[in-house]
């Protein structure tokens, strides 16, 4: 037990965040856009809560300089607000709810007083409706052709801290506009969605004895505890099939590699090290990344189950953590200064693991927890800043980092 508290506690302490875009490359001249409001049976916080959602999709989109000035205006209206005249497009959108009280918006998109793309979007919950801005910019960008952004439209899975020896499991929107408190009491971290459907998950219980695993049902509430281990025990990866699950685990004292079969409930010993290896990732080509102390500091290396051959992955930085992978590539954490008298600046770095390409993806502050979206067109991590915890993420193309700050807590841990 001690073991995952010291790893937990060196990993929780050190939060914030800047809730501001980081641009670190200069981009060429994009079209401009506007957004109109054409609410009626709405109150002024919720439409203008939806407006700033979906300038801030239309940011994210990297498609458009959006302008961030609120204006209102009749939805049949055949010509836009007359600040917004000048604008490449206009988006305007109308709020309302129907008979069922279902959450409606109508969308459409306008240039030149000609309406080029029109739909309705309806949820059931009028708390989803962020999710609803979020459609709205995936059809927005698809209108345009851009590379798909399926990610925007997942959600994420947080373990915030909310007092001592205490934290809920969050489901949000990746903006964390839109927060469902699935777990609460004790401690609760490291949770990590199951399959793509987002309709299980699975966490770690530090409230008992041991370190346990539990799965859990999001629809019906359902908790199936699979097992329970000495020192320490997280699911650090899921594969893609939901079918295996990859878990550090410490049941003789030091931690390493294991390997969950989902339908048999057996699970295998992946790596054998007398010191630390933990945060094992699933590699498209049959591999295993992990961060692990064998050189004397933490680095990332590599594996194939059944094999002795284990390869050294980062030739960058001395104290390397938390990495995902996709295709080729790798994101890692890197420790970029050592300074006994103030925090320490942890920055991500994307490496290919065919070349010797290397690319720092964050500036300032403690950036950890990176996951690739499913495509690789993006990069969510929890940035920690000046005693804020953020949600980033990263548009590797476009070279461009957006945050969203958690209003209260601290970000302990986060899946997408």
């Amino acid at each position: 037990m001690r073991l995952i508290l010291v790893w937990f506690i060196s990993s929780v302490f050190l939060f914030g965040a800047d809730a501001t875009i980081e641009v670190i490359k200069k981009v060429d001249s994009l079209p401009s856009i506007a957004v109109e409001d054409s609410s009626i049976s709405f109150t002024d916080t919720t439409s203008k809560r939806f407006f700033r959602l979906l300038v801030s999709d239309l940011n994210v989109l990297t498609l458009f300089n959006v302008e961030r000035e609120y204006t209102t205006i009749n939805y049949e209206n055949e010509q836009v607000v007359r600040e917004n005249r000048v604008m490449d497009y206009v988006l305007r959108y109308r709020l309302r709810t129907d008979d069922n009280s279902a959450f409606i918006a109508d969308v459409k998109l306008i240039r030149e007083d000609n309406t080029i793309f029109k739909k309705s979007y309806r949820v059931g919950n009028s708390r989803m409706n962020p999710f609803i801005a979020h459609k709205i910019a995936y059809d927005i960008n698809a209108y345009f052709g851009a590379d798909p952004v399926e990610w925007m439209k997942r959600k994420i899975i947080i373990s915030r801290l909310s007092g001592p020896h205490e934290s809920e499991i969050v489901i949000a929107d990746y903006t964390l506009s839109y927060q469902h408190v699935m777990i609460k009491g004790g401690l609760n971290v490291f949770p990590k969605w199951a399959n793509s459907e987002h309709k299980e998950f699975y966490y770690t219980s530090l409230s008992g004895n041991q370190p346990t695993l539990i799965k859990i049902d999001v629809r019906t509430g359902k908790r199936t505890r699979l097992l329970s281990s000495d020192g320490m025990l997280v699911c650090s990866d899921v594969s893609r099939d939901g079918k295996r699950l990859l878990l550090s685990m410490a049941p003789s004292g030091q931690p390493d590699i294991y390997l969950y079969d989902v339908d048999s409930a057996k699970y295998r010993r992946i790596t054998k090290y007398s010191g630390i290896d933990v945060n094992g990732q699933f590699m498209q080509d049959g591999r295993i990344a992990f961060v692990s102390n064998r050189m004397g500091y933490p680095n990332i290396f590599a594996k194939k189950p059944g094999s002795k051959s284990i390869e050294q992955m980062v030739y960058y930085g001395k104290s390397n953590s938390a990495c995902t992978a996709h295709d080729e590539y790798i994101v890692y954490k890197a420790r970029e200064s050592t300074n006994a008298f103030s925090k320490n600046t942890f920055n991500l770095h994307l490496i290919s693991t065919k070349t010797d390409f290397i690319r720092r993806l964050t500036a300032t502050g403690i950036n950890e927890f990176p996951r690739f979206s499913n495509d690789g067109d993006a990069i969510i991590f929890v940035k920690n800043y000046k005693e804020q915890s953020s949600i980033g993420v990263i548009r590797l193309k476009q070279n461009k980092n957006f945050l969203f700050p958690l209003k209260f807590g601290k970000i302990q841990s986060m899946d997408w």
